[in-house]
Order: C-alpha cells, then structure tokens, then sequence
C-alpha cells in the first residue's frame, strides 16, 4: 500500500466491521461513522443518547434504517457498554464520541470487564507524506508520556501489527534519537534503543527490523545515512519512526500533518481489539482512514 485511499479500499474488500461508538451523540463522530458505513467499511452500533442521535443523523441527512441505537447518556455507562458489545464479540471494535478519552480507556482497559490484553496500549498513526516513498507509521503521539525500555517493546510490537495489517511483512523500525551514538548518561533513549537493536539481532524481538539510536534524517534519507557512514538495514527505509517519549511523537506526528502536508490515520492499539479516537479537528479523510485502519487491525 502506497496512499491511505489503499487502506480504505482494502478495507472495504475486506468487508464491514461492526463498530460500537461510545457517546456517539456527537455531529463529528456521527458524520465519520456514517460516511465509513457509505463506503461499505463498517455497520454501526451507536451507545448514547438515542434523541440526540436521531436528531444530529435527521440534520446530516443520515439513514437510520437498520442501525441498532442503545439509549445511554450516562458517558461512562455508555464506555462500559460499548465495551462490553466488544468483549463479547458483538462489534469488532470501538470508537470515541463526545465522551473524553480518559473515560473511554479506563473502561477499554478495566482489567476485570475490559479489552486489557496484557500489553501497554499505544497511539499508532500511519501517514502519507509526500516527500517519503512509502506509508510511514509514527508511534507514540497520544498515549504514553515516558515509557520505559519494556514500554518500547509493547510499542514497537503494536506498530508491527499494524504495519502487517498494512500489508508490511517484515517493517524496519528506527528508533528516535537526537544522535545516532549512544549517550547513557544524558540521553537514556539512545541505550534504550541500544539494547532493543541487539535484543531484535539476536531473535529476542521477531516480525521486524530494528535499528537505533537514529536521528530522523538517517531514518527516513538514504543520502543522510551515507554521508554519514551509517551502514543499516533501516536507515533511508524505515516503515516505523518509533519516539523516545510522547513530546517528540506528537511534535512529529503534527509537523506532519499541518507543515509537511502529510495525510494521517490513527487508532489505540494494544487491547484486544483497536480503538479509533477521531478528534473534531481531523479532516474527513483522515477520520475515514481511521475508520478503515482500525477494521484492517481488528
């Protein structure tokens, strides 16, 4: 896959997914899932305040018909029930509404009642950026602040399921530093990426190619990589941009999408099933996209 209309399409060969949208009285997720379900992606299951729904659908000239609407407008009573739809394997995955994030992730991941597979959840985004070859995943922009060496692993093990679901067989993964030498003392992400490279050559981290500390022109430039005698698998190739903390993947994921013109996609990854947060700022393509992400990841 070369453009996000590729994901789209595959998702829709692929065939609809049922989504159980939490909150879902709200015009911009609404209008997201109603336009994923024109394109054949998805068959909604809307968890919210059944009034609202039909009136915020009557104003965008959505049909009803045949949609299953499940009156709640208590927000995390909604979360719980949409969640539980999942669990129960009555929807293949969840979308955010009106409700907040933090409501929507603490009943996602409830160890006893929730979606929690053992893993950390991470925020994965796949972009088409115009200046690169290929689709380009960049993780984590939205979920976790400071992980840990062990964090990594699950967000690079998550990036890789969705880098398959793409399409991706074995994905080269750069690990984000500021330099490509490794400084323990004052910049621990680079040992960090260190011990994750040798654990990966020595099979201890399979399904992918990983190579760091990398800073983002030796990653994504062949020319950069050879100017600077970096021999590597990864380097001017890579699939996945993995960053050492939420700062600098969500700084990179923004100058992406707002100066580099880059078009994005993204959804939570790390439960047992895909989560897609659309935000009412994205663009109708890119809520699509994450729409189709998310079925091709479930």
């Amino acid at each position: 896959m070369r453009h996000m209309s590729d994901i789209i399409e595959a998702a829709r060969k692929a065939g609809r997914k049922r989504v159980a949208v939490a909150a879902a009285h709200e015009e911009s997720a609404l209008e997201a899932v109603f336009d994923a379900a024109r394109h054949g992606l998805v068959e909604p299951i809307l968890i919210g305040d059944a009034e609202q729904i039909r009136m915020i659908a009557a104003d965008l000239g959505a049909d009803l018909s045949g949609i299953r609407i499940i009156d709640e407008k208590d927000y995390a009573k909604a979360a719980a029930q949409a969640v539980a739809l999942v669990r129960a394997g009555e929807a293949d995955m969840l979308m955010k509404g009106v409700l907040d994030t933090s409501i929507l992730l603490k009943a996602a991941l409830n160890k006893e009642n929730g979606l929690n597979a053992g893993r950390l959840t991470s925020h994965v985004a796949v972009m088409e950026v115009p200046s690169y070859h290929k689709l380009l995943i960049v993780t984590d922009a939205a979920i976790n602040i400071a992980p840990d060496l062990a964090g990594k692993l699950d967000i690079i093990a998550n990036a890789v399921l969705v880098a398959k679901a793409i399409g991706i067989a074995n994905p080269k993964v750069a690990l984000l530093a500021a330099v490509e030498k490794v400084n323990w003392d004052k910049m621990p992400c680079t040992a960090d990426a260190a011990i994750i490279t040798q654990m990966n050559r020595r099979g201890q981290l399979k399904g992918c190619i990983v190579d760091g500390p990398l800073a983002l022109d030796n990653a994504v430039s062949a020319e950069s990589a050879q100017i600077k005698k970096i021999v590597s698998d990864v380097a001017g190739d890579a699939d996945i941009l993995v960053a050492p903390d939420i700062e600098a993947g969500n700084i990179l994921y923004k100058c992406l999408l707002d100066l580099g013109q880059a078009k994005g996609a993204g959804i939570v990854v790390g439960a047992s099933k895909p989560i897609v947060l659309t935000s009412r700022a994205d663009s109708a393509e890119t809520k699509l996209a994450s729409i189709a992400l998310a079925a091709l990841a479930s």
